[in-house]
């Protein structure tokens, strides 16, 4: 009944969607469609984040593979390239590639990606993919753990934070010219955060693709080459440019109990809008800060809409235009009414809270297809639930714990500050992944893949 009442209202419209969706279309095939170089905007969090607010930097390209994580090469049919970052500490090396999927999710498959994560479950497939992949990059410690130092920030950048897409259009001469240059340079890291950060790094691979195309900002940004800078430079770039199909992404932060990302911000914007920085400095010297000011507003720093005109990264699927708010009202509507339902006794059901704590007491591992699980103790029993998209129904866990997990994802996706970050092709999904968890009855549970679950080690 539930998901009747959702397709219905979903075609309430059915000229104006067909039509968003042949736009759409339209927008797609102008992206992705050959070779192409896209920078990887990423939001800052956690401690740097609030020191800085800079975020980070990427560059993802379509039509470069590699063989090992140091050395590239041509992609063949149906690969789908990497991403080379620059990060302080990893295994003395200036830049390491990692394919596209690993990259934002730390899994090897889009149908291994996780429907809601922690921090445990963060750790726990990237650490299973450093010790299948860059070993050699981040050997073990010495008491068999996991190393410290940034390798974790080359898998699961999804996890951490937001990403925005800035594409332009590349050929095969110009990628072949890259890979034969980085593939004869030494590797060995020179990183410097004021002058040979992850943000010149990325500007140094575009230049090389078109020359003179990215600079730094010697007055927003104090001479810091920073990514929104870097962006900034790249969409004029691109329109100045409209034979290079310019196009914009979002790649939404995974749902789950790590806590969001935050807007990124060039160097002054950062101090200006900081009530830690700004504050004091008025007092201690308002000429300093009133130029601060001036700079701030002189320069439109605060102006940069990164998800402008952007399309929405789907796993496994091609980029789609953003759930629109006619769309997001209905499902908020509908799961509204269903969480009444579920939880007469609670008004106002906030789902995330009681998954989180569920989430707290688990267990992390994969199952024998080597989808992420969770272990569970329920009474007297040890549960397994599974907590992709396509294991989310098959483990041994009560119907009403496959719902909570997809109530938390949803709940997530349609919040206030997310739903423009998301696409209805997931929204409707997790839809019928919900519809069919609360319909299920325990005896149709399949036993699939428990008793090859393997813990927290790969």
């Amino acid at each position: 009944m539930l998901f009747g009442v959702i397709m219905y209202l979903r075609h309430i419209q059915p000229m104006r969607r067909a039509f968003g969706k042949l736009l759409a279309m339209l927008l797609v095939s102008a992206s992705f469609a050959s070779a192409s170089a896209t920078l990887l905007l990423e939001e800052p969090y956690g401690r740097m984040g609030y020191f800085t607010a800079t975020g980070h930097a990427a560059v993802y390209l379509s039509g470069v593979c590699a063989d090992t994580p140091l050395l590239l090469r041509r992609c063949a049919p149906g690969e789908t390239g990497v991403v080379l970052s620059r990060y302080d500490g990893v295994g003395g090396y200036d830049w390491v590639a990692i394919p596209l999927i690993p990259y934002l999710y730390a899994v090897e498959r889009p149908e291994d990606v996780p429907l809601f994560a922690d921090a445990k479950m963060a750790f726990f497939l990237r650490d299973r993919y450093r010790r299948k992949y860059l070993e050699n990059i981040a050997p073990d410690a010495k008491n068999g753990e996991a190393p410290g130092g940034n390798w974790y920030q080359l898998v699961g950048s999804s996890y951490d934070r937001t990403i925005y897409g800035f594409e332009i259009a590349t050929t095969p001469e110009q990628d072949e010219a890259l890979i034969r240059k980085y593939n004869s340079s030494g590797n060995d890291s020179h990183f410097h955060l004021l002058s040979n950060n992850c943000a010149d790094f990325a500007k140094h691979v575009f230049n090389f693709y078109y020359p003179k195309s990215l600079h730094r900002s010697m007055v927003s940004d104090i001479g810091i080459t920073t990514p929104k800078q870097i962006a900034k430079m790249l969409i004029r770039f691109g329109d100045r440019h409209p034979e290079l199909q310019f196009s914009r992404l979002i790649i939404s932060q995974v749902p789950g109990s790590m806590p969001r990302s935050s807007t990124v911000h060039g160097v002054v914007e950062s101090f200006f809008t900081s009530k830690k920085y700004i504050v004091p400095s008025v007092v201690v010297s308002p000429i300093f800060a009133g130029c601060v000011a001036a700079v701030y507003v002189g320069t439109g720093a605060g102006h940069f809409e990164p998800a402008r005109n952007a399309m929405v990264f789907v796993v496994g699927g091609d980029p789609e235009r953003p759930l629109g708010r006619e769309d997001r009202r209905a499902y908020q509507q509908e799961l509204k009414h269903f969480l009444a339902g579920a939880y007469p006794e609670k008004p106002g059901h906030n789902a995330d809270k009681p998954w989180k704590r569920l989430l707290s007491r688990a267990k992390t591992g994969v199952d024998a297809q080597g989808r992420p699980v969770l272990q569970l103790e329920v009474g007297d029993s040890r549960v397994q639930i599974g907590v992709a998209a396509d294991n989310v129904l098959d483990g041994t866990a009560p119907p009403e714990l496959e719902r909570q997990l997809l109530e938390a994802r949803l709940q997530s996706e349609l919040g206030r500050k997310t739903f423009q970050l998301v696409s209805e092709t997931e929204i409707a999904r997790d839809w019928e992944l919900l519809q069919k968890a609360s319909d299920m009855p325990p005896a149709a549970r399949s036993p699939q893949g428990a008793e090859n679950t393997r813990g927290n080690r790969p």
